[in-house]
């Protein structure tokens, strides 16, 4: 392996990296990330080596495996540079058709993206509306790098910031130059990165410790994962900056025990980097030293929280401490640590490179730079999606997400993970910033974005986060502890038609204690998901408990199944499939449902076909009682198109 000396021969060998590359020459890029590799990308990727082999192209085209391209929703995504020409949903047995198109320079036109506005074929990656109304300052070299070949990372100008840093700058110039950025630390906080640099950097005490969190928890989320599986060296780089600019000579990575391939490719990229002189002693001669451990956390929500995050480090359990004692004086083995998210860092040597003037020309007077968003939930397109901030919501669910499915009708879009908050329709034009978000009563967070339509109970949504964050409590100080099993409780009666008046009063009146007592952020942030469904969505909290009635439809106490004799065709699929045996029914015999047997678990209501429609679900309202035995008979004339009489 070449190991760099110097800022001059990094540059070197960049140019002998690029000299031995054609830029001309077909790359067939292969998303190789965590949810493509589920959907099978790796028997993608396997048919394409082998079909290459068969054609006798190896020294002709190149194959990448890479990142996560961000278009979950059409996995898995295979990119042909390097014009950009881009397939979506491939899979192994359009290897042949794909590889035989690019001998004869041709398009397989059923694989690209189809507009479902025009219903044209778009055939280039960044022309695709998905991609072309994003900003993918981060993401963007995910399907152009193999996370495990440090010379993709080094040929796209890649650790030519840690170079520009350690030969030209101070580690005080560093600094300023962060904080003239005003980077905001990406985890959810929001803090301005320079600030708590230079507070860590001031702090007596050594050793200083850097570190990143990728303990990225929150349900729908993987906007971290998805960098250091695909681009990890842009990740060690704004580390090793930071080290620098701090005073710092070792760094942690914490990675959730979850992201086996994120750690694979984070350890390969460090030994990478180690062996090219751009990591450990005496980087690229500058004298700075700097080291990087990766930590496996064992999977609590909690951890992710940065005091609770360095106890894990230590040892420990992950549980948090009193805010009166800041991590960034007093952090990992108590002395002065570092802690910022995934995305915080991979920003870092962009501001370096371009400078602070360049990253505070993008985004709203607070929020600078861009921001990755976990699309996921009730929307089209599904995915990662890297946006400049101060973009609408409106922007990025139907611009860029596509809308609703089926025509439904937007209900809800909840921002921030499981401690965020749900913001209705008539907020759809709100900037996505830090403080316009808060003004929402959400919160940013990490970035998770889930997008609800007409068949969401929001009363059952807010369950369903208290839920989760009940489980993962540490249950260390009292107002989480207790109010989380409280609140719990009080949402369970009432999406069990056992809710009564009052209710409502003392969830707002426990989420407003747990904001100002709890601890930690879990708990000072846990009632979000209540306190803004009260807020938006009051009159489905007064249908559950005064009417005992569910809006949407969904919470299973309150609702009930029966069965149109206008509509039923006896077809016996939902007889067939009814798990309790609640129906009955026969061949040309309309079908009833036994009330009392009935589990309402909905499968009849799933398999009634479409066309027929003849399962209906009502809510606060007596069932239709069922129709006499001797007018049971269905009468069908076939020859009259099958009509009913």
């Amino acid at each position: 392996m070449p190991k760099t000396n110097s800022p001059t021969e990094l540059e070197d060998l960049r140019r002998e990296i690029l000299s031995k590359r054609d830029s001309n020459k077909p790359c067939i890029a292969i998303c190789a990330g965590t949810g493509c590799l589920a959907l099978g990308a790796q028997r993608v990727i396997n048919a394409f080596k082998e079909e290459v082999k068969k054609q006798g192209l190896e020294a002709n085209v190149d194959i990448r495996e890479t990142g996560c391209p961000g278009f979950c929703e059409k996995g898995t995504v295979v990119v042909i540079y390097p014009k950009g020409v881009c397939y979506l949903q491939v899979q192994p047995e359009d290897s042949f058709e794909i590889i035989s198109a690019i001998k004869e320079r041709k398009i397989v036109e059923r694989l690209l993206y189809t507009d479902p506005s025009t219903g044209e074929k778009v055939i280039y990656e960044h022309e695709i509306p998905f991609y072309k109304n994003q900003m993918r300052l981060l993401m963007g070299n995910n399907t152009k790098i193999d996370p495990k070949n440090i010379d993709d990372y080094i040929a796209l100008g890649g650790y030519g910031a840690i170079s520009k840093a350690l030969s030209e700058m101070t580690p005080e110039q560093v600094l300023e130059e962060v904080k003239r950025s005003n980077l905001r630390g990406r985890g959810g906080g929001g803090f301005p990165a320079g600030r708590k640099w230079e507070t860590t950097r001031n702090a007596p005490g050594e050793p200083k410790y850097v570190i990143v969190n990728c303990d990225e928890g929150d349900p729908g989320a993987f906007m971290d994962r998805a960098l250091m599986e695909g681009n990890p060296h842009s990740v060690l780089e704004g580390l090793i900056i930071g080290a620098y600019a701090i005073g710092s000579h070792e760094g942690f990575i914490y990675a959730r025990q979850e992201y086996p391939l994120a750690v694979e490719n984070v350890n390969i990229a460090i030994k990478r980097a180690e062996e090219y002189g751009l990591l450990g002693n005496n980087i690229l001669g500058s004298g700075f030293d700097f080291k990087i451990k990766v930590h496996r956390g064992a999977g609590a929500f909690v951890s992710g929280e940065s005091s609770a995050l360095m106890t894990a480090i230590e040892g420990k359990v992950g549980e948090p401490r009193p805010k009166y004692i800041h991590t960034s004086e007093s952090g990992v083995w108590d002395k002065p640590s570092d802690l910022n998210n995934v995305e915080t860092w991979a920003n870092v040597p962009l501001i370096i490179d371009k400078g602070s003037d360049w990253f505070t020309s993008i985004g709203t007077e607070g929020s600078k730079g861009t921001k990755i968003f976990s699309l996921v939930g009730k929307v089209n397109n599904t995915g990662l999606v890297e946006v400049p901030m101060g973009t609408t919501l409106k922007e990025i669910i139907y611009d860029i997400g596509g809308g609703i499915p089926e025509g439904k009708k937007f209900k809800a879009v909840q921002t921030g993970g499981p401690s965020g908050g749900c913001i209705p329709e008539e907020y759809l034009d709100t900037p996505v910033d830090f403080d316009e978000l808060a003004k929402l009563g959400s919160i940013m967070g990490s970035g998770g974005m889930i997008v609800m339509d007409e068949d969401t109970c929001m009363v059952d949504i807010s369950r369903y986060f208290v839920d989760f964050l009940c489980d993962e409590s540490c249950g260390k100080c009292v107002p989480c502890r207790e109010g989380l099993k409280g609140v719990r409780k009080i949402l369970n009666d009432i999406v069990a038609g056992r809710g009564k008046e009052g209710d409502i009063e003392l969830l707002e009146e426990i989420g407003d204690v747990m904001s100002e007592a709890s601890l930690c952020a879990l708990g000072k942030t846990a009632a979000n998901p209540i306190l803004s469904t009260i807020r938006y969505f009051r009159d489905e909290y007064e249908a559950h408990i005064e009417e005992k009635r569910c809006p949407a439809l969904v919470c299973k106490d309150l609702i009930s199944y029966y069965i149109d004799p206008e509509r039923c065709n006896a077809c016996r699929l939902c007889l067939k499939n009814c798990p309790a045996d609640a129906i009955d029914g026969e061949k040309k015999l309309i079908h009833i449902i036994d009330q009392s047997k009935c589990v309402k678990c909905g499968t009849c209501f799933d398999v009634c076909p479409p066309k027929f429609s003849a399962v209906k679900k009502i809510s606060g309202e007596p069932v239709p009682p069922p129709i006499p035995e001797e007018k049971r008979v269905l009468v069908k004339d076939k020859k009259s198109k099958g009509g009913q009489k």
